[in-house]
């Protein structure tokens, strides 16, 4: 019989073998042959269709009058499958003869079946003239995959269905940690939120996993985003150098930092007319190209987040260097002169081993015209002289902004006494000291600079203080020293706190270097450290404002019916800007009204967005 050869194996003479009634495949569907000329007339799907003999695959002689009762499923052939496919042992059969073989008759619904099992490619393979039988161990394990995958697929539509109900499953998680890893911008795609329907943006996945349940509304993901690591280094803390120390033992130094500071790095005291500030003496544990200090190097800052802090160097590192937390505290310890006029004079560089007192800013206020008078005059003097040279002492308002462990968030004002000024004050001047020093020794050490902005103010009002900000020009570091116009020094560098940022880290172990007459890093490597400082300390901050922003946010949310005092500090065409002092806040508003500048409203908020780090607020009064 040769209606069961593949029609594509005959002449074209031989197109008159299909018949009126012929079951045929086309495009893996049934069809009946309805007329044969020059090329064939085939009804698919209630419609005729003229096709090519190669564009059909014969099936059955028929006749067929409808395709809507053949079966594709065949599980009575089942049972069948693996006596026919032993009885084969091998051999190449037609489709007639292995229809029959499977269903014990060959009929277009028997026929059909057997096709589908063909094309299924899982018992059998080949051609309709020459099928054989797929080896048993390799049906087994291709029926394996194909449960496998059946099982992924029915969990996958299952989890999307739970999704799109926005009731996932504990099980669920590990399945959307690619949408945790989009909300953290750790990658730009997801399958997930591809198929749900939501834009592969961070907003967007943040605002889905909040609402699925799988972070909590207060899970603040910035710091992820810009990539800042996330767990405190866990190194072995070696022995401290031992270095050759001067006695100042008995100076009363004071170490005056906000409440609950736990890493104390830096302490001031008065000898004479002589101010001394002294300066944990991390340089003694974190040597050049240490494990410590490559760690320390990577991650460029601490990381001062208001739920954590991410530490720069390993916690163990903080009783041993941290000024006052032992009975006796080595140091580096920096001494000079304020003249009269407000300049340094006979600088002093040593290591030291003094008696620290812990104190508050808080407490200390309390002795500003007692304990620390003289000291206060001191740094007077020398804030006076960066006022002279135009130093921008810019006003803007500046929250601590705390988390409990339930997640409550709190915000206060910082305060402004005199006694952070004073220490503030006695800090610059350590690190212009420094660089004076380290110009005048030929020490090679990351210098800070500023460049001058195009016009120079003296702010007074809150709406300039603002745009005075504005004007300024970035911070950086290099290798020569050059003036720094924000704090109105010829020269500086940063150097209180080398357990809490690289490059004062660098100007220590360059210290350490000069002092012992130890080779010293050379203006390679030193360029490259600063780079490499500078972008994790550049993440860092953009880590801190932005999770600033969240938690601001949060404390909104957890208090909807929030209202403050908002000062305009600027309009434009469509916006007006303005300053939240009691949360240090600066939205913008859409521009419904024209205010002067500096007057002062009272808002109330209107909706908070956690994921896009946005609130509305209203006008309650003005």
């Amino acid at each position: 019989m040769h209606y069961h050869i593949h029609p594509q194996n005959y002449a074209t003479d031989q197109m008159t073998d299909y018949k009126k009634g012929t079951l045929v495949c086309y495009k893996s569907k049934p069809a009946i042959v309805d007329a044969v000329s020059d090329k064939i007339d085939i009804l698919f799907f209630k419609h005729i269709k003229r096709v090519r003999d190669k564009d059909i695959t014969f099936i059955h002689p028929g006749p067929v009058s409808d395709v809507s009762t053949l079966n594709v499923n065949v599980p009575e052939a089942l049972e069948s499958l693996e006596e026919t496919i032993e009885l084969l042992d091998g051999e190449a059969v037609p489709l007639e003869e292995l229809a029959e073989l499977l269903f014990g008759d060959f009929t277009p619904q028997t026929a059909w079946s057997t096709w589908a099992l063909l094309k299924d490619d899982l018992y059998f393979e080949g051609e309709p003239d020459e099928i054989r039988a797929r080896p048993l161990d390799l049906v087994k394990v291709e029926k394996e995959k194909r449960d496998a995958r059946r099982q992924q697929q029915e969990h996958w539509n299952s989890l999307i269905a739970r999704i799109k109900n926005g009731q996932i499953e504990e099980t669920d998680y590990k399945d959307l940690t690619e949408v945790e890893q989009v909300a953290c911008g750790e990658r730009e795609n997801s399958r997930i939120l591809k198929t749900v329907g939501i834009p592969e943006t961070p907003e967007a996945a943040h605002a889905l996993l909040i609402k699925l349940g799988y972070w909590l509304e207060e899970y603040n993901p910035w710091p992820r985003r810009h990539g800042v690591i996330m767990t405190n280094p866990e190194l072995a803390i070696p022995e401290p150098v031992e270095t050759e120390r001067r006695d100042l033992r008995h100076l009363q130094a004071w170490a005056i930092d906000d409440v609950g500071n736990q890493d104390p790095d830096d302490a001031i005291s008065l000898e004479g007319d002589r101010l001394w500030v002294h300066i944990a003496d991390a340089s003694s544990l974190v040597t050049p190209d240490s494990e410590l200090d490559i760690e320390a190097r990577s991650r460029g800052t601490n990381v001062y987040l208001p739920d954590q802090t991410i530490h720069m160097l390993p916690a163990e590192a903080t009783p041993v260097l941290g000024l006052g937390l032992q009975d006796e505290s080595n140091a580096l310890s920096i001494s000079f002169r304020v003249a009269d006029n407000g300049e340094l004079e006979d600088i002093d560089v040593c290591f030291s081993v003094l008696k620290v007192t812990r104190t508050t800013y808080d407490d200390a206020d309390k002795e500003l015209d007692t304990t620390f008078a003289d000291l206060k005059a001191i740094t007077d003097r020398y804030q006076q002289r960066r006022l002279d040279n135009n130093a921008a002492m810019l006003d803007l308002p500046e929250v601590n902004i705390k988390v409990n462990e339930e997640g409550k968030v709190s915000i206060h004002p910082y305060s402004k006494g005199g006694s952070r000024q004073l220490v503030a004050e006695s800090m610059l001047a350590a690190g212009e000291a420094i660089a004076q020093f380290a110009t005048d020794n030929n020490i090679p050490i990351p210098f800070a600079f500023q460049p001058e902005p195009e016009e120079i103010q003296h702010p007074e009002k809150l709406s300039e203080h603002y745009a005075y900000r504005r004007c300024f020009k970035a911070s950086r570091h290099a290798t020569e020293p050059d003036s720094h116009f924000g704090l109105g020094l010829p020269h500086y560098t940063r150097v209180t706190s080398p357990m809490r940022r690289y490059l004062d880290l660098i100007v220590h172990q360059q210290l350490r270097a000069f002092i012992t007459e130890q080779p010293m890093l050379d203006h390679e490597a030193l360029v490259e450290r600063i780079g490499l400082a500078d972008e994790g300390s550049f993440a860092a901050r953009k880590a801190e404002r932005t999770s600033t922003q969240h938690w601001t946010l949060l404390y909104l949310h957890q208090n909807p019916d929030w209202k403050g005092e908002a000062i305009v500090v600027n309009q434009d065409e469509r916006k007006t800007y303005i300053i939240l002092p009691e949360i240090a806040m600066e939205p913008r508003l859409r521009k419904e009204k024209t205010y002067d500048l500096d007057t002062s409203l009272t808002m109330q908020v209107k909706s908070v967005n956690i994921p896009d780090l946005h609130a509305h607020f209203k006008i309650v009064s003005d």
